[in-house]
C-alpha cells in the first residue's frame, strides 16, 4: 500500500465522532437501524442525550444511592455477566448473599441469627410483597387448620409507599390504610383496634415514612395489638417495611426497639440501595425464623444444573449489586455506617434550622429521631405562591425538590421533603438553603433573589 493510500480502517480510527454517520442525523427511536455504526460515535451521542437528565447528586427527592466509590464500579463491573439466580454456576456470588443475609439477621437482632431465612430482591418493593406473601400464607393456614374460611384477608397499615396497594390487588388482599390524624406523621397504635380482625393476615409499621420522614412506633404498635389480642384472641403478627430505616435506625436510634426484639415481628424488609448505600437494584427481606417463611412459597429449580430453592417474584438478576452491598458492609462496618450518617443527620437538622428561620414554613419533622432528612409544609396556603411554584424555582438552580400532597384524607395539605444521603456534603445543603431563601423571596417579591445576594450568610 502506498503512503497516499489509506484503508477504511485507518481513516475511521482518526475519524471525529461527531462527522460520523450516526452523529450526522436524529438517532433512532422507532425501529432498529439497518447498519452499524462505530462503538466511540454511538457512546458520544448516547452520552449526549444523557446529559439532558438532572443532575442525580441534586435529587433530593429519591432515597436512592447516587455516589459510589470506584470500588464498587469495579466489582460491579467484574459481575455484569452474573446471573445471580445460578446459584450453581456462581456458588461464591450465593455465598455472598447468604453472608449478607445473616449480617442483616444480627444487625436488626434476629433471635435465630445463624439459621434464619433471608434473600436478596431487586428492591424493597418486591422484598415487602414476599412479606406480604408470607403473612397471608401463614394466616390461611392457621384458618384453614381451624375449619374457618380463609377468603378475605386484609392487611392493616398507615401511609405507605404504592407497593403495598400494589400487593394488595395483585395478590388479592383488601388493604386496610389507617387515616392519618392532623398533626401525625403515620400510623398511631391507638388507631388499629378498629381495624384488625380475625382477617387481618397482618399489620405493617414503616420505618421511614416515605411522606413524612419519620419512624412509626413498632414496639407501641405491637403493645396495641397485645391488647387487642387479649380482648378478642387476633393474634396478629407485625411486618416491618423498613425500605428506608433498616440501614439507619441500628446506626443512628441503636437504643429504638423496632426490629426483632419485638416479638410481634416476624419479618423486614429494606433497601440495600437506598440507606444502604448500595448501587441501584438490590433489597433484602429476613424472617424472625424459618418457620416463618411457608415452605409452599419455595420453589426448587434443578434445570440449571443443582437443586436450588428459590423465593423471590423475580428471576433472573445481576449480581453485582450483592457483592457491592457486601462490599459496603464490609468497607464502612458499623462505625463506618454511624459516621456517615450522624453527618448526614446533622446536615439535615442544619437545613432544617434554616427553613425554620425563613419564615413562611411549618417543619413536619426536623431531622431528629429518624431519618436524615427535613420535611415541611407552607404555615399560610394562602401566602400567595404554592410550594409547587417553590418546587420549579428551585429547579431552575438544578434541584429537584417535590412538593406533593399527604394522603387522601389530608389531601389539602401539600409538603416539601428533602432527603440527605450518602455524598450530599453539608456544603451542598448550605447551597440548598441559600437558593431556597433566594426563591421565596422572588415568589414573595422581596427582592431579586440571586443567589450571591449580599448580606445572607450560612
Amino acid at each position: 500500500m502506498g503512503l497516499h493510500e489509506v484503508s477504511s480502517e485507518t481513516r475511521q480510527a482518526y475519524e471525529d465522532v461527531y462527522s460520523m454517520p450516526i452523529s450526522t442525523r436524529r438517532l433512532p427511536a422507532l425501529k432498529v437501524p439497518e447498519h452499524s455504526s462505530d462503538p466511540r460515535a454511538v457512546a458520544a451521542v448516547i452520552k449526549d442525550e444523557l446529559t439532558l437528565d438532572g443532575n442525580s447528586s441534586q435529587n433530593l427527592a429519591t432515597f436512592c444511592t447516587t455516589w459510589a466509590e470506584p470500588e464498587v464500579h469495579q466489582l460491579m463491573d467484574l459481575c455484569l455477566d452474573k446471573n445471580m439466580i445460578d446459584k450453581d454456576e456462581y456458588p461464591q456470588t450465593a455465598e455472598i448473599e447468604s453472608r449478607c443475609v445473616h449480617m442483616l439477621a444480627d444487625l436488626w437482632n434476629s433471635p435465630e441469627q445463624e439459621t434464619t431465612m433471608g434473600c436478596s430482591t431487586t428492591g424493597s418493593s418486591e422484598a415487602g410483597m414476599l412479606g406480604g406473601l408470607a403473612l397471608k400464607w401463614r394466616w390461611r393456614a392457621a384458618r384453614r387448620a381451624a375449619g374457618k374460611p380463609a377468603d378475605r384477608p386484609n392487611l392493616v397499615c398507615g401511609p405507605v409507599q404504592v407497593c403495598w396497594e400494589k400487593f394488595a390487588r395483585y395478590f388479592d388482599v383488601e388493604l386496610r390504610q389507617v387515616p392519618l390524624e392532623p398533626g401525625a406523621t403515620g400510623l398511631r397504635p391507638h388507631q388499629l383496634r378498629e381495624y384488625v380482625d380475625e382477617n387481618t393476615i397482618g399489620v405493617v409499621a414503616i420505618l421511614g415514612v416515605t411522606f413524612t420522614c419519620d419512624y412509626e412506633p413498632v414496639a407501641e404498635i405491637a403493645a396495641e395489638l397485645d391488647a387487642i389480642q387479649a380482648d378478642t384472641g387476633h393474634d396478629v403478627p407485625i411486618h416491618v417495611d423498613a425500605a428506608s430505616g433498616g440501614f439507619v435506625a441500628p446506626f443512628l436510634q441503636p437504643e429504638l426497639v423496632w426490629d426483632f426484639r419485638v416479638k410481634r415481628v416476624v419479618s423486614i424488609n429494606s433497601s440495600g440501595h437506598k440507606y444502604g448505600m448500595a448501587p441501584l437494584g438490590v433489597g433484602w427481606i429476613v424472617w424472625r425464623s424459618a418457620d416463618d417463611l411457608p415452605e409452599d412459597l419455595v420453589f426448587r429449580v434443578d434445570y440449571l444444573g443443582g437443586d436450588m430453592p428459590t423465593f423471590a417474584l423475580n428471576f433472573s438478576r445481576p449480581g453485582g449489586e450483592i457483592v457491592a452491598q457486601y462490599y459496603t458492609l464490609l468497607r464502612l462496618g458499623r462505625e463506618g455506617y454511624r459516621k456517615v450518617y450522624e453527618a448526614c443527620a446533622a446536615s439535615a437538622r442544619a437545613l432544617a434550622a434554616e427553613i425554620e428561620r425563613m419564615g413562611p414554613f411549618t417543619l413536619l419533622y426536623d431531622g431528629r429521631g429518624a431519618l436524615p432528612a427535613v420535611s415541611w409544609t407552607l404555615t399560610d396556603p394562602t401566602k400567595g405562591f404554592t410550594l409547587y411554584d417553590l418546587t420549579e424555582q428551585l429547579r431552575t438552580r438544578g434541584w429537584q425538590v417535590p412538593a406533593y400532597p399527604l394522603p387522601p384524607e389530608r389531601h389539602e395539605t401539600v409538603i416539601q421533603r428533602v432527603l440527605v444521603r450518602h455524598g450530599i456534603g453539608h456544603d451542598k445543603i448550605m447551597l440548598l438553603a441559600r437558593d431556597l431563601r433566594a426563591a421565596v423571596e422572588r415568589l414573595s417579591g422581596g427582592t431579586t433573589g440571586a443567589p450571591d445576594t449580599p448580606g445572607f450568610h450560612h
